[in-house]
């Protein structure tokens, strides 16, 4: 059967069981729509702007496990498209992106709506394809699947002239995955490097398990946390692996990092071995790394990105594989090994641990009158039964989140970690519902970031998505005036919002419900109002402290043992 370009790509799509495209309609892209309107092989999501196309289809991903897909224009559709696909690669996301581009004959020329789409996005990409012949259509969307899935996960553009989807040619799409040559990811480590590891945490006597995004989306949180209860030793995570260890359990130690917990960023700086495990050590989580070695340990890394590996720290072990099945392997050793980690030095490290601990760094003035952001977390945590799927914003309220709601489960919390994106917790939220239409979903934001992609409460309209937005409103760009606090002198520049609109009429001027709450006592009637409501979205406005720090705090160039404790720590001095 002859199909046109058009065609071939919504069947493929089809083909790849693909259920929701987000997207936004263009001239390149029109032969698309039509194939769409006339061959209705899945449901397209209409946002308002293609930034938050490529956001919904990112969350989609994440909650879901499947590659979340965007169709866009070209020219602007792609560029405003660059932000959601750069976030994307930034926290290693399965997506493909459709763009559509100019006919072959006008590129180059500086045509209506050109950009070079391959060229651009190029540096915040997986790898990127521009199809110029329709016999290449059907096989370079099948690549792009097997790409943007495999090995460490991330964004795949796909770009198609304008005559391509015009064009007619027969469609079969490939059955099985196409080999790639030049792609072929490790994902079974080697089998001597993971009993060297085995046997270096056998040998440790402070060990720290520290976990990233690799294990939520190499689906080896259950691996994970049967390793972890089996050597006994404490856990952290990053601000991307956060459920990939139930949080309420008690080796768990919090978040790591700049705003981590004051036992984990201890653990991590005093352990003589850590485990890595899909994660970077990246600048927000150890600082510098001269001063996280200022006392000695080994290091072992387990990630499916060899170019993780050493990247910023020596490394004493390396293991390039999918962390799930190096941990099955581990997992087998450690059962089988007659050695294990010494009880007295394991409890000696534990006793260290639960007096960090008992300082309470989390610990906020509660009996405030005025609303905490910390109370409001907690609160939702608690009528949630932290079972919620959290979509957040970046800034003060991200931390909070991170900080104060326990997440028990991987794919639960969703966050813009690698390129701190303000404006993706509305677009998150969408996907995240669509994913899971029947978990509640909650995005958290703030004034600041709330109006960067707001316009897709008409999208949440239109489609009947009931999500709940929760702002916690300080009147301030929160985390830089922070920063200007703590390191520029107080001097408040650029961060005060004197114009912000009426959030509760915007709402309802979209449709949707609207609560203002300036009570603390109406904190947790609100939210169980908004929990209530399954059938439309929700927005809660919060008028909270407007001078609430995120403690602790690892400043710029320091090490995790110096961190900004809060007020009733101040006394301790540098462990």
């Amino acid at each position: 059967m002859q199909l046109s370009g058009a065609q071939i790509i919504v069947q493929s799509l089809k083909a790849e069981g693909v259920e929701y495209v987000f997207g936004y309609p263009g001239g390149a892209v029109i032969e698309i729509y039509d194939a769409l309107f006339q061959l209705n092989k899945f449901k397209h999501i209409l946002v308002r702007h293609e930034q938050a196309a490529v956001h919904a289809a990112d969350a989609y991903a994440r909650v879901s496990g499947k590659v979340g897909v965007a169709l866009v224009t070209s020219g602007p559709g792609v560029t405003n498209a660059l932000t959601g696909i750069a976030t994307a690669y930034s926290d290693s996301i399965p997506l493909v992106v459709i763009s559509g581009q100019v006919g072959n004959s006008l590129i180059g020329t500086d045509a209506f709506q050109e950009v070079d789409t391959v060229g651009i996005t190029r540096p915040c990409v997986k790898h990127n394809f521009l199809v110029t012949n329709i016999a290449e259509l059907a096989d370079t969307i099948k690549k792009a699947f097997q790409i943007a899935a495999s090995g460490r996960p991330g964004p795949v553009v796909v770009d198609v002239p304008k005559d391509v989807t015009q064009a007619m040619a027969k469609f079969s799409y490939p059955q099985e995955d196409i080999f790639i040559r030049s792609y072929q990811p490790v994902v079974q480590g080697h089998i001597g490097q993971i009993k060297k590891a085995v046997q270096m945490l056998a040998s440790a006597k402070r060990p720290i398990v520290y976990f990233g995004g690799g294990v939520v989306l190499g689906n080896a949180s259950e691996e994970m946390t049967k390793f972890v209860r089996m050597i006994g030793a404490p856990c952290t995570g990053t601000l991307m692996g956060l459920g990939a260890y139930p949080s309420s359990d008690r080796q768990f130690l919090g978040m790591l990092g700049m705003h981590g917990t004051y036992e984990a960023n201890l653990a991590m700086q005093n352990a003589d071995v850590v485990l890595a495990i899909g994660a970077r050590f990246d600048d927000r989580v150890i600082s510098v790394p001269s001063k996280f070695f200022e006392k000695a340990k080994k290091i072992i890394h387990i990630d499916v990105d060899p170019s993780s590996i050493a990247k910023r720290v020596k490394v004493d072990i390396p293991i390039v594989g999918d962390v799930k099945n190096v941990l099955s392997e581990m997992i087998q050793l450690w059962d089988k090994q007659e050695s294990a980690p010494a009880t007295d030095s394991l409890d000696k490290w534990w006793k260290s641990i639960e007096e960090w601990r008992s300082r309470n760094c989390l610990w906020f003035d509660n009996e405030s009158e005025i609303i905490k952001p910390q109370y409001v977390i907690q609160k939702l945590a608690e009528i949630t039964n932290n079972s919620a799927i959290i979509t957040s914003d970046v800034g003060q309220h991200q931390m909070f989140t991170a900080q104060y709601y326990p997440f028990e489960r991987p794919r639960q919390w969703l966050n813009s970690g690698g390129l701190g994106t303000m404006g993706v917790g509305l677009p998150y939220a969408i996907g995240a519902k669509l994913a899971a239409p029947d978990q509640d979903v909650f995005c958290i934001t703030g004034e600041g970031s709330i109006q960067m992609n707001i316009q897709e409460l008409s999208t949440c309209f239109q489609y009947r998505v009931p999500i709940n937005v929760v702002t916690l409103n300080n009147g301030y760009l929160g985390m830089v005036r922070q920063w200007q606090e703590l390191y520029y002198g107080n001097r408040e520049s650029e961060t005060y919002f004197d114009s912000l609109p009426d959030f509760v009429k915007l709402a309802e001027a979209y449709g949707h419900m609207g609560i203002r709450v300036d009570k603390k006592s109406d904190v947790e009637g609100a939210l169980l109002e908004a929990l209530n409501q399954k059938d439309r979205l929700v927005f809660l406005d919060f008028l909270t402290d407007k001078k609430q720090n995120v403690l602790p705090m690892v400043g710029n160039g320091k090490g995790l043992d110096e961190m900004v404790l809060p007020p009733h720590m101040r006394d301790i001095a540098k462990a």
